[in-house]
């Protein structure tokens, strides 16, 4: 399994759009409103780093209002 944690930015005044969308997201599994340089992080699990990389194209950054995404990919001990 891989693990990714995904910086959001999004366009001002679209924090509550996007986070309503990404909820909907089923490999999103944690989902928090940020203060900063980043307007929400979302963790997202997947079966291997490609299906984790499509996740991020084709269903973070689609969505209307997200301008730009930094994602950060997990390890386990």
């Amino acid at each position: 399994m891989a693990i990714g944690f995904v910086l959001i930015s999004t366009a001002p005044a679209k924090e509550h759009d996007v986070f309503t969308e990404l909820s909907n997201v089923k490999n999103i599994v944690e989902l928090h409103p940020l203060f900063g340089e980043y307007d929400i992080i979302a963790k997202v699990e997947a079966e291997d780093f490609n299906r984790l990389g499509q996740i991020v194209v084709d269903k973070i950054r689609a969505i209307d209002g997200v301008i730009d995404t930094k994602t950060l990919t997990g390890i386990r001990f």
